[in-house]
């Protein structure tokens, strides 16, 4: 009877050995998966622009490309952002994987600490990826204003572009070159306000930066009378012997309802940019999904088919690593100094 119980217990201790050993298999083998799962994710973040403008829009559908691209592999977030300034500065403290837009003449004044990126460092680890459609110069106002032309702005209200923006600052050089800087009523507000303050006849315009469809404008014009105001050729020659990265560009007659003839502006070209805090996986995806699906993003917004490899160059900065390796397997030639 003793022998019985004492072997009745020892199975027992057997019984709850095997079990304590089993559940802490499952529960070693369940946190190995969680380990393995989290790993195998890359959380990215994107830095777009305004919400409603159409660098915002093309961010958004960025990030379901490279979550498609990538099945999943990499998990972006879209961010919105005050401007290029903000987006460049950001990439100094960002951890991990960040993904941001910007001309590349501002990430060469934040290199060289040139304003407004005075007395900063930690930009040198900002590598291209590939470029995106340029920033086009629209110069807004509503047809009832009275203003024919850019030199009609002296005594309007005008919101010149968002804060620190290429936008304002192109605004402002145009303003100068014209002799109307001290003479234009200027708003401040944000830019993605701007679009109803001129619905609600709070200003007369707005300047904004952006491929054309711009998707704000084209809701405006809807709604509220629209006139573009362009440049004339004397007047881009100027502009472009100031900014040499400044291109002459003509937005067509109907783009925008009511708009029925051509506008010559300029544009600026702008790049995806990260930074050696991304990995090179990371890198390589994110880039080879973008060229692997930029044909059927074009079929959704026609602005991604005037982006093509051969303007990498543009982006005047060193390729990240893993960038690099999808163009050299792609058979995409980089120039010697990225």
């Amino acid at each position: 009877m003793f022998r019985a119980g004492q072997n009745l217990m020892n199975g027992m201790e057997t019984m709850r050995a095997l079990t304590s050993g089993v559940t802490s298999a499952l529960v070693a083998g369940g946190l190995m998966l969680l380990a393995q799962g989290a790993a195998a994710e890359t959380r990215l973040t994107l830095k777009a622009a305004a919400s409603g403008s159409a660098y915002y829009v093309m961010t958004v559908q960025l990030a379901e490309t490279i979550r498609t691209g990538t099945k999943g592999a990499v998990q972006p977030t879209v961010e919105e952002s005050q401007g290029s300034v903000q987006n460049v500065k950001e990439s100094a403290r960002r951890p991990g994987a960040y993904l941001f837009t910007s001309p590349p003449g501002l990430i060469a004044a934040a290199r060289a600490g040139r304003k407004p990126f005075e007395g900063e460092t930690g930009y040198d680890g900002i590598r291209g990826l590939f470029t995106l459609p340029a920033i086009t110069m629209h110069w807004v106002v509503r047809s009832d204003a009275g203003i024919q032309s850019l030199s009609d702005l002296a005594g309007k209200r005008f919101v010149a572009g968002g804060r620190g923006t290429f936008t304002q600052r192109q605004s402002d050089a145009v303003f100068r070159l014209l002799g109307i800087a001290d003479k234009v009523n200027l708003v401040d507000v944000e830019l993605n306000a701007a679009v109803n303050a001129m619905r609600n006849r709070q200003i007369d315009g707005f300047a904004t930066g952006g491929s054309y469809p711009a998707p704000n404008l084209q809701e405006l014009a809807v709604a509220t009378p629209i006139r573009l105001l362009g440049l004339e050729e004397a007047q881009i020659a100027q502009i472009q012997k100031q900014d040499a990265s400044a291109a002459a560009v003509t937005i067509p007659a109907g783009i925008y309802k009511g708009v029925d003839t051509p506008t010559r502006t300029i544009a600026l070209p702008v790049g995806a940019y990260g930074t050696l805090k991304m990995d090179e996986d990371t890198a390589y995806g994110v880039v080879k999904a973008f060229w692997g699906r930029k044909a059927e993003m074009a079929k959704q917004n026609p602005w991604w088919d005037g982006v093509s490899p051969d303007q990498i160059a543009l982006l005047g900065v060193a390729i990240h690593p893993g960038a690099a390796r999808y163009y050299r397997e792609a058979g995409i030639a980089l120039p010697a100094a990225q």
